[in-house]
């Protein structure tokens, strides 16, 4: 069976030019021959899903920490919608859909407990620490004891999903517009779920041009992005969409993602991280053995900072619990 070649022959049909094509990856850390079946970034996004730092996603935070209702969204839920938007905006340009898939699924692994509030926490303690560049260390070196070799364009979209740099593919930029519609709109979402805003402070002005209802501005946003970047060697929006969707964003800064009520918990969460931190550099014997290994060869405070970074919300809860929290002498 031919299956991959077959795909590829495909790709080489029907995507846009500017298309990437699998074929034509320019290759991997590490050479590995390829599988008869998927092409390469369709064996990069099923090594991302298989992962145990995708599946730790489900149990970080988005914006509320540690949430308790249902239906606030996780980093997990997060990276999917990510991926849905950017697939059909890549679908409708005729881009690679499995690299896209792949640069999605994968742009959060090194994300921190905690969300932000984490990544702030472990910077102060570890400066120059930022969430992409861990997403990275991740796929390279720390996922299953020694990376998951993908290839160079998923390794770029990751890095560069946030960020002053331009991804080196279409794809990669599609993700980094992707996420930022994902998180605008679902941020509104559960902000308004969660009684910190109601539908009378949204910009109106921005309403107006995107949309009034969740699904409105979604659409708005996307069709938009697709009409803007058809046929061209870059992603963008129009300049009016653009402009409302920025003057938004400005907005959920203001009245959530700074002080807010969803923040709450902000304090006691960096505390928990640098408390974390300290006492780990201080007694790199509490580290699991897989982490002292790498001291060594990648220095104590770094593999801390490897260690936080990959911890949900719960198990750094209950990590600094077991360290910090007295417990009870037991009855005899």
């Amino acid at each position: 069976m031919r299956l991959r070649e077959y795909t590829e022959e495909l790709e080489e049909r029907l995507l846009s030019p500017y298309a990437c094509r699998s074929r034509f990856t320019k290759g991997r850390q590490k050479p590995e021959e390829p599988c008869t079946i998927r092409t390469a970034f369709q064996r990069d996004r099923d090594r991302i899903i298989h992962s145990k730092s995708f599946r730790r996603l489900k149990h970080k935070t988005q914006v509320f920490i540690i949430p308790e209702g249902d239906h606030y969204r996780t980093r997990l839920t997060h990276t999917l919608e990510v991926a849905q938007i950017a697939r059909t905006i890549a679908r409708a340009l005729r881009l690679n859909e499995d690299l896209t898939e792949a640069i999605a699924l994968g742009h959060d692994l090194g994300h921190t407990p905690f969300g932000h509030t984490g990544e702030d926490a472990l910077a102060e303690v570890f400066p120059g620490f930022k969430h992409n560049e861990q997403s990275l260390r991740v796929v390279d070196i720390l996922e299953g004891g020694c990376g998951l070799n993908l290839t160079f364009e998923v390794r770029d979209g990751i890095l560069n999903h946030t960020g002053p740099k331009t991804p080196a593919t279409l794809e990669g930029q599609v993700v980094k517009i992707a996420d930022r519609i994902a998180y605008i709109n679902h941020d509104i979402d559960d902000a308004l779920r969660g009684g910190i805003l109601t539908e009378t402070d949204l910009p109106r002005d921005c309403l107006t041009i995107l949309g009034f209802r969740h699904r409105e501005r979604i659409n708005t946003m996307v069709l938009d992005l697709i009409k803007a970047s058809w046929n061209q060697p870059e992603i963008k929006m129009g300049p009016e969409v653009q402009h409302a969707m920025d003057k938004l964003r400005a907005f959920l800064f203001e009245r959530v993602y700074t002080g807010s009520e969803a923040k709450r918990e902000e304090a006691k969460a960096r505390h928990v991280v640098q408390y974390l931190f300290q006492y780990l550099v201080a007694n790199p014997d509490a580290l699991p053995p897989e982490y002292r290994e790498r001291i060594e060869e990648f220095g104590r405070e770094r593999v801390v900072c490897d260690y936080i970074a990959g911890m949900t919300d719960r198990y750094a809860v209950a990590q600094f619990e077991r360290l910090f929290i007295p417990r009870g002498f037991p009855a005899f």
